[in-house]
């Protein structure tokens, strides 16, 4: 169980770090997830079927995403539409796109060969599953640790947390937000491009609830590890991913259906979500209690020595 869930688990990281990248970094919602991710699998395993290897038909999943991204990104920047509204347009459009890339809702791969094959064979399903998700989530995590450490990375950063500012010191503004939007769809659509590749084929609607799994790997992997570094914080991303595949595997163990695994994942989510704002509430009022505590012995401290100074004063 735990094998199995910490091999999807990295092969789903790369889809949370790009909703990090929006969520996070640029303080933006964006929907065009549900459409980036089976775009990237649509791409990935039609390539492939047209003899192209798993490799190219992963890199090129990974840039139709950034098109998808830069769609979007161009929406909401350039013709002011609000980012919601644009990631939606976005994802209902690639819907349509998906059903003419596939030619129909489901194709499955045959016989080529994926990208677990091209490690030993000697190694069972499950280790080569672990293997290539390391290999691609530290490529992902070591290229945006070193881009967050130049100019560009920066410049984005300071964008998501202050536009205004921002555009006062010189940053294009909106062309950090559509390579943002761009980024993290590119990863999103990569992620969809591995888990066709495991599944063994791509559907049309594998994309239904991905922005809940995103943010749901992004809100656990911010309770498990914490910090301001942004290594910290990408590696959370890939924790969260790993411990939220856990938890559903643990919840089908436990006899839920495969049909209860999209509110299961808005439940968690649920959960992720109130869980700190309830630890928030409780040490708040533990706080409040804490400073009436004091409050109410300085007053009677106070009370006391002004009635000692009343004595002192009435034997005078």
């Amino acid at each position: 169980m735990l094998i199995s869930s910490l091999g999807q688990g990295l092969l789903w990281a790369p889809l949370a770090i790009g909703v990090f990248i929006t969520f996070r970094i640029l303080d933006i919602p964006d929907l065009t997830t549900e459409g980036s991710f089976p775009f990237g699998a649509a791409i990935a395993v039609s390539l492939m079927l047209k003899g192209q290897s798993a490799i190219t038909a992963a890199v090129v999943g990974f840039l139709a995403g950034c098109l998808a991204g830069l769609v979007t990104g161009i929406l909401d920047t350039k013709f002011r539409i609000p980012s919601l509204l644009a990631g939606i347009l976005t994802m209902t459009g690639l819907y349509s796109i998906n059903m003419h890339i596939m030619g129909k809702s489901n194709v499955p791969l045959l016989d080529q060969k994926v990208l677990t094959e091209y490690l030993p064979a000697g190694w069972n399903l499950e280790i080569q599953t672990i293997i290539l998700g390391l290999i691609v989530t530290v490529i992902v995590v070591t290229l945006l640790y070193l881009m967050f450490k130049t100019r560009l990375g920066l410049s984005l950063m300071a964008t998501g947390n202050n536009k205004e500012m921002s555009s006062a010191n010189g940053i294009n503004t909106d062309g950090m937000i559509i390579f943002g939007y761009m980024i993290s769809n590119g990863f999103i659509a990569l992620s969809g491009a591995l888990i066709a590749q495991s599944n063994g084929y791509a559907d049309i609607g594998m994309g239904i609830g991905t922005i809940v799994i995103g943010l749901a790997s992004v809100l656990v992997g911010e309770i498990f590890l914490r910090g301001h570094n942004i290594l910290t914080r990408l590696i959370a991303m890939v924790v969260g991913a790993i411990v939220y595949r856990l938890l559903l595997t643990v919840a089908m163990g436990l006899g839920f259906p495969p049909d209860d695994l999209k509110i299961l994942s808005a439940i968690i989510l649920v959960i992720v979500i109130c869980v700190p704002i309830i630890q928030n509430r409780i040490r708040t009022k533990r706080q409040l209690k804490k400073y009436l505590a004091q409050m109410e012995e300085q007053d009677d401290e106070s009370i006391t020595s002004e009635a000692s100074t009343k004595g002192l004063l009435s034997r005078d």
